[in-house]
């Protein structure tokens, strides 16, 4: 089977292509790597350097093979820089998503897998089930909820096969591949930059939230676990018109409690500095999972906590300048 990933050069979109190889998959991967690496792109994929806005080249990419499915990852994924430079993200995870649907239509490929997020809901006490209020907190999970809604219409339109899988915080590394992002800005590889001394500090934004310690609270899930979910919902589309999956574990931790956790076992102090409040930052994001386990036996067997921050501290200690130690 053959099947066309964008983003397969970036942190998910590379262990999702890795794991689609090892099911005897022939994956081609389209990515510019502006926030990609190229170290990151599985030896036995075809690579593609391009660009969702160079429509022809993308068309191009549809004539080498007959796609039977798209796994869409490419994005932007910052909502901090989304709430500062709006226009960046509307252009690229709208407009040139948009491009990838039309063209996968236009090509005959009839099943799409979508990357999205849990910021489309709004903040919650409980966890968050697939039909929880949709009410984003920044432009990020704005736009991923633009590019759901596309493909709503795409499959009431054109027949198009879709499954929207809403991530929770992915995080965790497994051998030879972890979080690479330049500049870093998620959490955990940020507190691991700390312990290995090449930040001062970690900066705490708010710790004023209405929660026990007053630091946000997220539901962290192992990489892994989420490129499992991708091959399980891929392989039922074919009998499903639109589907819809939360990827979480069900189980929060504030921001004090991540540093808690790596402190432990890193054996690192990692000093904290408190700081306002970000924009476009929900207080509390956890994900009831009920759905994609009773639909496709999934579970996220690989989230426990303290796998997630060994097995990132793993990859981070062997590959202290990410992709460029090797």
């Amino acid at each position: 089977m053959d099947v066309l990933v964008t983003g397969g050069a970036g942190y998910i979109g590379g262990i999702v292509s890795e794991k689609l190889l090892s099911l005897g998959y022939n994956v081609t991967i389209y990515d510019n790597l502006s926030r990609g690496n190229r170290k990151a792109v599985p030896n036995d994929a075809v690579f593609i350097e391009g660009d969702l806005k160079d429509r022809k080249k993308l068309n191009n990419v549809f004539s080498l093979a007959k796609f039977d499915i798209v796994f869409h990852l490419a994005s932007y994924i910052e909502a901090g820089e989304s709430m500062e430079i709006p226009e960046k993200y509307f252009v690229n995870n709208v407009t040139y998503s948009h491009n990838l649907i039309e063209l996968a239509v236009h090509n005959g490929c009839r099943r799409f897998v979508f990357s999205s997020t849990a910021a489309v809901y709004a903040s919650s006490d409980e966890p968050l089930r697939e039909d929880s209020e949709i009410s984003p907190t920044n432009v990020y999970g704005e736009t991923k909820l633009m590019v759901e809604r596309m493909l709503y219409w795409y499959q009431k339109i054109y027949g198009l096969r879709y499954v929207v899988l809403r991530y929770f915080n992915a995080s965790g590394a497994i051998k030879g591949r972890g979080e690479a992002h330049i500049p870093e800005t998620h959490l955990i590889p940020r507190i691991l930059q700390v312990a290995l001394g090449q930040q001062e500090f970690i900066r705490l934004y708010g710790t004023d939230y209405p929660t026990p310690d007053g630091t946000c609270i997220r539901d962290y899930i192992h990489v892994l676990d989420l490129a499992e979910a991708h091959i399980l919902a891929a392989n039922v589309l074919h009998e499903n018109n639109t589907l819809y999956y939360n990827l979480g574990t069900g189980v929060g931790y504030s921001n004090q409690e991540i540093v808690n956790a790596a402190r432990r076992i890193t054996g690192h102090d990692i000093p904290v500095v408190r700081a306002e409040r970000r924009d476009g930052d929900a207080v509390r994001l956890v994900a009831n999972y009920s759905k994609i386990r009773n639909d496709l036996g999934w579970k996220p067997i690989n989230s426990d906590l303290d796998n997630i921050i060994s097995s990132a501290w793993e990859w981070h200690r062997k590959h202290p300048h990410l992709y460029n130690s090797d």
